[in-house]
C-alpha cells in the first residue's frame, strides 16, 4: 500500500498519531464554536428574529379570532417582532389545525382554537389529516369560554324555564344555530335537549360570529353564544336566559346556570389557547408560556374577558394538555350519546 505523505511534511519527520488529531479536531470545532457561535441553541435563543403567525381556526369574529387578537399585539410588543394574525376556517376547525401542524416546528406559527378542535374532532371525524393529541403541542391557554343560551325576544320566555316548556310544547318547530358540528354550542344544544327532553333542528355555520348574525336577523330561534353576542343581549335584541356552566359568570352573577334550574350537571366550557407543532423547542414553547400567560393577567385583557362573558385561564403546558386530556373524555360521552358526526 503507499501512503501519501502531505506535500508539508519532510521526509523522515513523525506524523501526527490518531489521537493528537483528534484531538487537534476537538480543538478546531471547540475554537468554532467560540469564534462563530451560530449553533441551534443560540438560534433559539435569538428568538424571534422575523414575524410570528398565528392561525386562527374560525372566521373573524368569534371568540378565538378575539383572543388572538387581544394577545397578539401585546405580545408583538414584548417579543419585539410583529404578530400576525391569519383565519384559516372551515371543518370545524381542522383546516387550519392543519396549516399549524404541518409548520415547521420553529417558534413561528402558533395556533389558537378552541379545545373542541383537540376534544372533540377526533370523535366526529371519520378521518382527520393530523392528530391533534400527537401532531401539535398545548402551548398557553387563554381563557376558559362560557356559552350563554340566548333566544329570539319575540318568543314567550322570560326565564330558561318558560323557554324550555315553550320548546317542549312545540317539538320539531325551533331551531337552533351553532358555529358548526362539534362545537362547544352544538354540543351544549345537544346535551339542551337531551337533559331537558326537547325537540329542536340543529343548523351549523362555518362560526360563531355567522349563527349569531342568522340568530338576529331571526333565521334560528336560539343558540349557545361564546359570548360574542352578549352586546345585543344587553340591548334587548336578544334575550339571556341562562350560563351552560357548573359554576355561574363572573360577569352577570345574577344570571342561572343550568345546572341550577334543574339540568344537573351541565358543562359545555371549553377553554381556548395556543398550540404549536410538535417539535417546537421546548425552550420557545416555555418562553411563549410565561409571556403569554403575563398578558392574560394584565387589567386590559382581563376586561377584554368579561366582555367575551368568559373567564382568564392560565395554566402551564402540562396542565393545559392535562385539561384537554379530560374534556376528550367527558365531550366523548355526550357525543358517542347523541350519534353526533361531522359527516
Amino acid at each position: 500500500m503507499t501512503r501519501h505523505l502531505s506535500p508539508a511534511a519532510p521526509l523522515g519527520a513523525r506524523q501526527p498519531g490518531r489521537r493528537t488529531i483528534l484531538g487537534l479536531a476537538c480543538a478546531a470545532l471547540a475554537s468554532a464554536a467560540f469564534l462563530f457561535p451560530h449553533s441551534q441553541a443560540t438560534a433559539q435563543a435569538a428568538w424571534p428574529t422575523k414575524p410570528i403567525r398565528v392561525v386562527v381556526n374560525f372566521p373573524p369574529g368569534g371568540a378565538a379570532d378575539q383572543i388572538a387578537r387581544a394577545v397578539g399585539q401585546p405580545l408583538a410588543e414584548v417579543l419585539g417582532q410583529p404578530v400576525v394574525v391569519e383565519n384559516r376556517a372551515g371543518a370545524g376547525g381542522n383546516i387550519g389545525g392543519d396549516v399549524v401542524a404541518k409548520s415547521a416546528p420553529d417558534g413561528y406559527t402558533l395556533l389558537m382554537s378552541s379545545g373542541g378542535m383537540v376534544s372533540v374532532n377526533p370523535h366526529i371525524y371519520k378521518t382527520m389529516s393530523f392528530d391533534p393529541a400527537k401532531d401539535l403541542v398545548p402551548v398557553a391557554s387563554a381563557a376558559r369560554v362560557l356559552v350563554y343560551l340566548m333566544v329570539r325576544p319575540e318568543l314567550p320566555s322570560g326565564s330558561a324555564q318558560e323557554f324550555i316548556s315553550y320548546v317542549r310544547a312545540n317539538p320539531g318547530k325551533l331551531s337552533y344555530g351553532s358555529p358548526g358540528n362539534g362545537s362547544s354550542p352544538h354540543l351544549a344544544g345537544e346535551m339542551f335537549k337531551s337533559q331537558a327532553g326537547l325537540f329542536a333542528v340543529h343548523v351549523p355555520y362555518r362560526g360563531a360570529a355567522p349563527a349569531l348574525a342568522d340568530l338576529l336577523g331571526g333565521q334560528v330561534d336560539f343558540h349557545f353564544d361564546p359570548g360574542i353576542g352578549l352586546q345585543h343581549a344587553k340591548t334587548g335584541k336578544l334575550k339571556l336566559l341562562a350560563v351552560g356552566s357548573p359554576k355561574r359568570s363572573p360577569a352577570y352573577p345574577d344570571l342561572p346556570t343550568l345546572d341550577e334550574i334543574g339540568l344537573k350537571g351541565f358543562d359545555a366550557d371549553t377553554v381556548f389557547g395556543f398550540y404549536a407543532p410538535t417539535g417546537t423547542p421546548p425552550e420557545i414553547v416555555a418562553r411563549l408560556n410565561t409571556e403569554i400567560n403575563k398578558i392574560l393577567a394584565t387589567p386590559a385583557f382581563r376586561d377584554r374577558m368579561v366582555a367575551l362573558g368568559g373567564d382568564v385561564q392560565t395554566m402551564t403546558p402540562a396542565e393545559f394538555a392535562a385539561k384537554a386530556a379530560e374534556d376528550y373524555k367527558r365531550f366523548g360521552a355526550i357525543i358517542r350519546e347523541r350519534g353526533i358526526s361531522a359527516n
